[in-house]
C-alpha cells in the first residue's frame, strides 16, 4: 500500500512554530517512504474558526517548502459523510441521545457510563449524541512513544460524535476523513495522543481501517505550555522562512546545514539524514 500521511489543522489562527513542527515531521516522514503527503482543514467548527486562517496557513505551506500531493480536503465540505457516519451507528445502536450537562454529570462522578444518562430526556432542546463504550480496553502501538494501552470506559466513557448544537465531534470527523483520504500513518503532535484510543474504537465500530500512529513532542513555551494559536502564539512568517524552518528541523533533532540557501535545499538535505526512528521521544520541550 502507499504511504499516505496527512497535515491536518485547524483554522483557528496563522500558522505558528508548534504547527510548522507538526507539518514538517508529517511531510519528512511520507517523503522518507516514498508517499504521499495531504492536507486537510480541519474547519468543522465555526465558533473557533478565525476568518481568513484557512487561507493564510495554505499559503504559508508552500513557503517553507511544504508543498501537497492533491488539492486540501475541507471538513466544512463533508457533511453528508460524517451523517452517513453517524446513521450507521445509530442504526447499530451504538450512538443514542442525551441531554446530561456537565455539571449534572459531574454530581454523578464526572463521567458518562453505559449509556446510563442522570437527566432525563427533554423534548424542548435538541440532544447530544454518544457513542456507547462497552468495558474494552484499546491497545496500539505509537511508533515514537511505544506501546498504548486505555480502558475507555473507565478513562473517558460514552463520549460525544454530535454536539447538541448539531456540529460532529473532531473524533468522528477525523476518522471519517482519515478513512476517505486513504491515511496509512497519523503523525501529529503529542496533545493528539489521548485522543488516538477514542478514534482506533470509532474505527472498529465503523469498520475503517486503523492507520499507524506516530506523536511527536509538543512544542511548549517558556512555561512549560503547548504553543496553540488560541493562546495567540507568534505566527511564523513565510516572507521569511529558513530561521523558522532551520528551528523546526532542529526541534526535530536534525541538521539544518548552514550551507543550504533556500527552503527546499534545507528540506533535501534534512529528508537525506531523516530515520523517523530517531525522533525526540518526549512528550514536550521548550525552545528558545
Amino acid at each position: 500500500m502507499t504511504y499516505r500521511g496527512r497535515f491536518a489543522p485547524s483554522p483557528t489562527g496563522q500558522l505558528h512554530f508548534g504547527s510548522l513542527v507538526a507539518a514538517v515531521g508529517s511531510w519528512l516522514s511520507a517523503r522518507h517512504a516514498g508517499g504521499q503527503w495531504l492536507l486537510r482543514m480541519e474547519d468543522i467548527d465555526p465558533t473557533r474558526e478565525v476568518a481568513g486562517s484557512a487561507a493564510g496557513i495554505l499559503a504559508a505551506l508552500p513557503a517553507f517548502g511544504l508543498a501537497a500531493d492533491a488539492a486540501p480536503l475541507f471538513q466544512s465540505q463533508r457533511r453528508s459523510a460524517y451523517d452517513a457516519a453517524f446513521e450507521q451507528l445509530r442504526g447499530a445502536g451504538m450512538a443514542f441521545a442525551c441531554w446530561c450537562s456537565r455539571s449534572e454529570l459531574a454530581l454523578d462522578g464526572g463521567m458518562h457510563r453505559d449509556g446510563q444518562c442522570v437527566a432525563p430526556a427533554n423534548p424542548d432542546r435538541p440532544p447530544a449524541w454518544r457513542l456507547r463504550v462497552p468495558d474494552v480496553a484499546i491497545d496500539f502501538h505509537d511508533a515514537l512513544q511505544g506501546p498504548q494501552r486505555e480502558h475507555l470506559r473507565q478513562s473517558v466513557g460514552d463520549f460525544v460524535i454530535r454536539r447538541a448544537d448539531d456540529a460532529y465531534s473532531y473524533q468522528l470527523a477525523c476518522v471519517v476523513d482519515d478513512a476517505f483520504q486513504g491515511i496509512t500513518e497519523v503523525v501529529r503532535g503529542h496533545d493528539l495522543l489521548d485522543s488516538t484510543a477514542r478514534q482506533i474504537w470509532l474505527q472498529r465500530c465503523l469498520g475503517l481501517p486503523t492507520p499507524a500512529y506516530r506523536h511527536l513532542p509538543l512544542v511548549l513555551d517558556g512555561d512549560g505550555r503547548k504553543l496553540s494559536k488560541s493562546d495567540r502564539a507568534v505566527p511564523v512568517d513565510p516572507a521569511s522562512p529558513l530561521p523558522a524552518l532551520r528551528q523546526a528541523l532542529a526541534f526535530l533533532g536534525l541538521p539544518a546545514p548552514a550551507g543550504a540557501v533556500d527552503v527546499h535545499g534545507l528540506l533535501a538535505r534534512a529528508l537525506a539524514d531523516f530515520d523517523p526512528a530517531l525522533l525526540p521521544q518526549c512528550s514536550g520541550r521548550s525552545v528558545d
